[in-house]
């Protein structure tokens, strides 16, 4: 039996095609699996209430009159469980876990990030709409992750 040239061609692109793709996978695993891109400030998970930067959990009003807050997270529930924002005032978000990996997703908004221990995740969001919004966690967590959440009561602006 023959195998035609044309096949024998085509075979090995394929191989090098896969073989192309897996060293790509294999490259950016190892590149950056010690330097996630979208985390840039680090904090000690152990030490988390004990660092100035979270020990205080809450909403700091900034004086060019955005608000910031500052929420942990860690089995199961979020520090603090309930924060209250203006509405249509740029809102940032600083986060952080003690134990394992979060999701901090506001419900009906598209404010969502991961919570990974040992890093910072921060976003800035504007809510246009007075109420009460639910924060879920979308990241498994363990045996309680369906009773992690909080809230964010978003209060008519000034």
């Amino acid at each position: 039996m023959t195998v035609d040239p044309y096949e024998k061609f085509w075979m090995w692109m394929a191989g090098v095609i896969v073989a192309t793709f897996i060293g790509t996978i294999a490259y950016t695993a190892r590149a950056y699996t010690l330097q996630p891109p979208s985390h840039v400030e680090t904090i000690d998970p152990a030490q988390v209430m004990q660092d100035p930067r979270f020990a205080t959990p809450g909403v700091t009003a900034l004086p060019d009159g955005r608000q910031q807050v500052v929420m942990v997270g860690l089995r199961f529930s979020w520090l603090p469980p309930e924060v209250h924002v203006r509405a249509r005032t740029p809102v940032t978000f600083r986060l952080t876990s003690m134990d394992v990996i979060h999701g901090f997703e506001v419900a009906g908004t598209n404010a969502n990030t991961m919570v990974v221990p040992g890093y910072v995740s921060q976003f800035t969001t504007t809510f246009d709409k007075p109420g009460k919004y639910l924060v879920a966690c979308n990241e498994f967590c363990g045996d309680g992750h369906h009773l992690m959440q909080a809230a964010i009561v978003v209060e008519g602006a000034p």
